[in-house]
């Protein structure tokens, strides 16, 4: 993970060609909620949970366009919408934490446009409303009417951390109800097939709840409750 140095070293870059993840990869981790990606990764790749949708049904999968933004300026917002690709999702970062509106519904325009799916970012948004009524998926630190300036340079598909989490340019960001869970793009078919196998166990599982079945019985769990004090009292 790269630290504070090394992130100033790299701004005023725009990295035009990246390698993004296997497509067929990508179809496969759409499938899947982020709960079951980030336990069949081994429980690793999770943004913090600060970063929300705008609206609750907002889901989205896809290789990361990464962006580097300063406080209070969204000029590298539009040096992104240059880069994308249809199936591209933006995910932006800052180089410090700042909740003001960098994001609204005319650059959603721009990036729809070009083909992005959506935008995950630590850092505030705007225009809720009409990025709702757009069905434009936007996973944020905040929501802040406080508007941008365009004067200091940031950079585009570097590596970034965004709330916590590392991404590579290429990397699969999956987003729902549940969070953000970033994927490395070289795992992103072992991952795929990992949660594919673990669905198949919940919806195992799932039918053995419903049959009336305890959690103490499938998971055995009695023995060790005993051994550990549990007691139960009549």
């Amino acid at each position: 993970m790269p630290d504070t140095a090394s992130l100033f070293n790299q701004l005023g870059v725009v990295k035009r060609h990246i390698v993004r993840a296997d497509k067929a990869a990508i179809d496969k981790l759409s499938r899947f909620g982020v709960a079951t990606i980030h336990e069949a990764m081994g429980r690793v790749g999770l943004m913090k949970p600060y970063i929300r949708p705008i609206y609750t049904s907002a889901r989205v999968c896809g290789p990361a366009v990464t962006i580097l933004l300063q406080p209070g300026d969204n000029w590298m917002m539009h040096v992104a919408a240059e880069q994308l690709q249809p199936g591209d999702v933006v995910v932006a970062a800052c180089t410090t934490d700042n909740d003001d509106g960098f994001f609204g519904d005319l650059l959603a325009t721009s990036f729809r446009a070009r083909g992005a799916l959506g935008l995950v970012i630590d850092g505030g948004v705007r225009d809720v409303a009409d990025l709702t009524a757009m069905n434009f998926p936007v996973f944020s630190r905040a929501v802040h009417s406080k508007g941008t300036i365009k004067a200091t340079l940031g950079s585009v598909n570097v590596p970034v951390v965004c709330a916590g989490a590392f991404v590579n340019p290429g990397d699969v960001v999956i987003a729902d109800i549940d969070g953000v869970v970033v994927v490395p793009a070289a795992r992103a078919m072992d991952v795929a097939n990992a949660a594919e196998k673990r669905e198949a166990l919940e919806a195992d599982k799932r039918a053995q709840f419903a049959a009336g079945a305890l959690g103490l019985d499938m998971y055995k769990m009695r023995e060790p409750l005993e051994k550990a004090g549990l007691r139960y009292i009549d």
